[in-house]
């Protein structure tokens, strides 16, 4: 059973940084593209970052210049390095294999909030 966890959520101030963590469970991490999404409030949850199996990244443009994304395929964990924060990043992150089909809709873990604001 795949089986997501995301920690490292905070409040922040704007500018600061926030170092978020997915712990995966399950053989299908190493072999699967994953991503980094946000559901901010009263908003579609997106797809903000992700990173193929051999460690190439790609960024939404809101993004790129300030997260960092990486993986660690031997711990089945994945990483999002985010700095120079800001108000607009506030939202719940979610961790999940890249793309989102009807099968991993039940893949999605509880999340982990990050709140930027002074």
């Amino acid at each position: 059973q795949v089986q997501f966890v995301e920690s490292g959520g905070g409040l922040v101030q704007p500018g600061g940084s926030l170092r978020l963590s997915c712990a995966a469970s399950g053989s299908i991490f190493s072999i699967n593209t994953m991503g980094w999404y946000r559901q901010g409030p009263r908003k579609q949850r997106e797809l903000v970052a992700h990173i193929g199996s051999g460690g190439v990244a790609n960024y939404v443009d809101s993004v790129k210049g300030r997260f960092t994304i990486s993986r660690d395929n031997a711990k089945n964990t994945m990483y999002l390095q985010m700095n120079n924060l800001k108000p607009e990043d506030t939202a719940v992150y979610y961790c999940n294999l890249v793309p989102i089909t009807i099968a991993r809709i039940g893949f999605w873990g509880q999340g982990t909030q990050v709140t930027v604001s002074s």
